[in-house]
C-alpha cells in the first residue's frame, strides 16, 4: 500500500480487466479502504466520487467482481485488476464493458452493445460465430459449417497432419502458420457444436490451478 501514489483526494484509478480474454471492462476509483476491502474479501470494492462512499461492485445487481490478481503500473499511480465478472456484465447499462462506443453519436449500451476488444483468438471466434448466425455468401467458414462434422473434422485431420510435418521440418514460420490453421478449424468445430471459446479458456484456467499430476 505504501508504494502506491494516491492523488490529492486520496484516490487512485483502477482498470478492471477480464481474467480470461484480457478485455478492459471498466475504470473506477479506489481509496485505501477500497483496496483493503478488496484484498481481504477477494471481491472488488471501489470509491464512488458522486456518492462519496465505498462501493461494493455488484452488491445490488449481483454482478460482483471476483479478484484474480492486482498489479500497479511503473509510476505506481494506476491499478490493474484482473477480475472474474459475475454475469459477464460490468457496465450499469447492462453491457459487458463500459467501453462500447466508437462513433460520434452516443448509444444506449446494454446487452447488444459492441463487445470490448479482446485477444485475437476471442476476436476470431466472434467472427466465426457471426458467420454461423448470419451466413455470408462465398464465405469459407460458411462452407465448412454447411458441410457439418464430415467436412469440418476432415479439415482438422488434414491440418493436424500438416502441423505435425511442419514441426518435423523444424520451420518456425511454417509451424506458426499451420498452428493458426489448426486453431481456426478447431474454432469452427466449436462453433458448429455450440461450444464457446470462453468455455475452453475456463477449462484451461482451471487446469492451470489444478494440482500437478504424478
Amino acid at each position: 500500500m505504501e508504494a502506491l501514489r494516491f492523488n490529492e483526494a486520496g484516490l487512485i484509478p483502477a482498470v478492471a480487466q477480464d481474467w480470461l480474454d484480457g478485455a478492459v471492462l471498466m475504470v473506477a476509483w479506489m481509496n485505501r479502504e477500497a483496496i483493503e476491502r478488496t484484498l481481504t474479501s477477494s471481491e472488488v470494492h471501489y470509491w464512488s466520487r458522486s456518492r462519496q462512499e465505498l462501493w461494493h461492485k455488484g452488491a445490488t445487481s449481483g454482478h460482483i467482481q471476483q479478484l484474480k490478481g492486482l498489479r500497479y503500473d511503473c509510476d505506481a499511480d494506476v491499478l490493474l485488476l484482473s477480475i472474474e465478472q459475475r454475469g459477464d456484465v460490468a457496465c450499469h447499462t447492462g453491457a459487458r464493458s463500459c467501453f462500447y462506443e466508437e462513433g460520434s453519436a452516443p448509444t444506449p449500451g446494454g446487452s447488444m452493445a459492441l463487445p470490448p476488444p479482446a485477444d485475437i483468438c476471442t476476436e476470431l471466434m466472434r467472427v466465426i460465430e457471426g458467420r454461423r448466425d448470419v451466413p455470408e455468401p462465398g464465405s469459407y467458414t460458411n462452407t465448412l459449417l454447411e458441410g457439418g462434422d464430415n467436412r469440418i473434422l476432415k479439415k482438422i485431420g488434414e491440418e493436424s497432419a500438416e502441423f505435425v510435418m511442419a514441426c518435423k521440418d523444424d520451420n518456425a514460420e511454417e509451424i506458426a502458420g499451420e498452428a493458426a490453421d489448426l486453431l481456426f478449424h478447431l474454432q469452427v468445430a466449436l462453433a458448429h457444436h455450440g461450444v464457446s471459446w470462453r468455455q475452453v479458456q475456463q477449462v484451461l484456467a482451471r487446469r492451470r490451478g489444478a494440482p500437478r499430476r504424478g
